[in-house]
């Protein structure tokens, strides 16, 4: 039983950090990272560029959650470790990674 349920939980995440990717990857306008925080096409040197980075981003850290699902179906703890840790270092890897992107695009 635990394991069906790590399976529902994560590859649901797994599926929207991955469709997030390819939308941000897709993306015609500037993507954003914040939630309300809009980012003007005139500040982006290379739009195609800056989304796609945007988007490996995303689905590199769908990647936490696609292994958890693995190890779920193994090892629920090891899944849960995945999660808490994964989660607790990637979140503020996303934002480094993203300040690192935006920097590299940022129209001078």
């Amino acid at each position: 039983m635990d394991r069906v349920v790590w399976l529902m939980l994560t590859i649901p995440i797994g599926i929207f950090f991955i469709c997030f990717g390819i939308y941000a990857w897709k993306r015609k306008k500037p993507m954003w990272f914040w939630s309300g925080k809009e980012v003007k096409e005139s500040e982006i040197s290379d739009i195609p560029a800056y989304n796609r980075a945007n988007g490996i981003m995303w689905l590199c850290f769908s990647a936490i959650f696609w292994l958890a699902a693995v190890l779920g179906a193994l090892n629920s703890e090891a899944a849960g470790i995945v999660i808490i840790v994964g989660s607790v270092a990637g979140i503020p890897l996303l934002y480094l990674a993203y300040r690192k992107i935006y920097s590299k695009y940022k129209r001078k």
